[in-house]
C-alpha cells in the first residue's frame, strides 16, 4: 500500500508518494508535538523541521535516540524513498504534512 504525505500549508501541491513502512519511520523525523512553536496539529499530521530536513538531505543521514535511553544514539542511513521526500519536502518548503493512504 502506498502513503501519501501532504502539505498542509500547500493543499494544491501534488503529494509525495511513500511506501506504508514511511507510518512508522516519519517518527524519525518528526519534530515532538510539545515542542515550542509548533502549530496544533491533527490526527496524521507530523510537523518536520525545515532546517534538519536540509541537513539530513545534505548529511544523507538521519541521528534517532532510543526512547529507553536518551544517551543511546544512532545513525541511520537514508533510503532512496527518504531521500526522495526529503527532496520534495526541501523543494516545496513543506513543514506541516498529513500521511492518507487514499492520494
Amino acid at each position: 500500500m502506498t502513503v501519501w504525505v501532504h502539505s498542509v500549508a500547500h493543499p494544491d501541491l501534488q503529494p509525495c508518494a511513500m511506501p506504508d513502512s514511511f507510518r512508522t519511520e516519519i517518527a524519525y523525523f518528526m519534530t515532538p508535538r510539545d515542542a515550542p512553536g509548533i502549530p496544533v496539529l491533527g490526527p496524521g499530521e507530523y510537523w518536520i523541521d525545515l532546517a534538519e530536513s536540509r541537513t539530513w538531505l545534505e548529511d544523507l543521514i538521519v541521528q534517532v535516540v532510543s526512547p529507553l535511553d536518551a544517551a543511546a544514539k544512532a545513525e541511520i542511513e537514508l533510503s532512496e524513498d527518504h531521500e526522495r521526500w526529503l527532496e520534495w519536502m526541501v523543494a516545496h518548503e513543506a513543514q506541516h504534512v498529513r500521511l492518507r493512504s487514499d492520494g
